[in-house]
């Protein structure tokens, strides 16, 4: 059967079962029985397993009481059988207070305990939603997202807002975004002078690296030109923290004729005092960066002797290696 005609069609896909069947393995027969909806038809949602957490609002501080307790039939996102999970809380659509956990190494049904806080007036909790997602932690790549579990309707709950004990099916998702986190700094150009100054003054909500769920992180400057290193610069490191704030600044001496001929590329490093040190997170500023990282720059150009400040999202880094360097020091050369 050629599944590159275009003539194919699903009648012929059911004229060639119906010829070839009999004695075929149909492997539809050997797959675990999917879950019934409650009106009986079948659901196509992946079982990711549940979530026990404990609900309650104290109206004195204002505030909401979150205790995840357990999750229980995780599914094994490691070679080994197993996973190292962990959960990350929101309160949306506010996402700039988190909250995580601690992470669990090698086991399906972690027991976490641990409780957190979100200050909220009891009037706004009809607008705001509690977002669980639950992670694999993975010290080399991106940490694989198991599911989510979502939580709104605070006030249809039963007993809220006295404590309420939840038990949540995991969710299934395919299409969210392990969050790097956010780095803010600030350009400035002298002219005059020759000289480029920038200012890493903090980041937040940055992957965590370790299995503690923190991270030991530095920032690392270079000066690029045509995907060319010529200088590089560092901040000091912030031990066990996913919200080091700096405000160091780096200085790179560029005359005025070749200042649209170079970009930044800033990567945000986990420091290792016994590995390799891994890359975090990435973004770039220049003539030649994208969106944001373009805009920074030619508004410290607009602006000359005056510090220009934004956030900038990090991004998963892509790497080169240069000629004769050790691969495993994973040199970086361009985003």
């Amino acid at each position: 059967l050629n599944l590159s005609n275009p003539d194919f069609n699903i009648q012929q896909v059911q004229k060639q079962e119906q010829l070839t069947g009999i004695g075929r393995i149909k492997p539809e027969l050997y797959k675990q029985r999917s879950v019934d909806t409650d009106d009986g038809r079948r659901s196509n949602s992946k079982a990711c397993g549940k979530l026990n957490f404990i609900l309650k609002y104290d109206c004195d501080l204002e505030q909401l009481i979150v205790k995840i307790h357990k999750a229980i039939n995780l599914p094994a996102k490691d070679f080994s059988g197993t996973s190292d999970p962990y959960v990350k809380i929101y309160l949306l659509p506010d996402r700039k207070t988190k909250h995580q956990t601690k992470v669990h190494r090698k086991t399906l049904n972690p027991v976490f305990d641990e409780v957190f806080l979100f200050t909220v007036p009891y009037n706004d909790l009809n607008a705001r939603k509690l977002h669980f997602s639950v992670y694999d932690f993975d010290r080399f790549s991106r940490h694989d997202l198991i599911g989510q579990v979502i939580v709104d309707n605070f006030l249809d709950l039963a007993d809220f807002p006295r404590e309420c004990n939840i038990w949540k099916d995991i969710e299934y998702v395919t299409n969210d975004n392990v969050d790097l986190g956010d780095l803010m700094f600030s350009l400035c150009y002298l002219p005059t002078a020759g000289r480029l100054t920038i200012t890493i003054i903090k980041a937040r909500n940055l992957k965590a690296m370790d299995i503690t769920g923190a991270s030991d992180p530095y920032v690392k400057v270079s000066l690029m030109c045509e995907g060319r290193r010529l200088k590089k610069r560092k901040t000091s490191t912030k031990r066990n923290t996913l919200n080091p704030v700096y405000n160091e600044a780096i200085v790179f001496d560029v005359p005025p004729e070749n200042i649209d001929q170079i970009n930044l590329s800033i990567a945000v490093m986990d420091y290792d005092r016994v590995g390799h040190n891994e890359v975090i997170g990435v973004c770039q500023v220049g003539n030649d960066a994208e969106s944001l990282g373009r805009d920074h720059w030619n508004e410290m150009l607009s602006y000359p002797r005056k510090p220009i400040a934004h956030w900038h999202p990090l991004a998963e880094v892509r790497l080169l290696f240069l000629s004769g360097s050790n691969p495993s020091e994973k040199e970086l050369l361009c985003l």
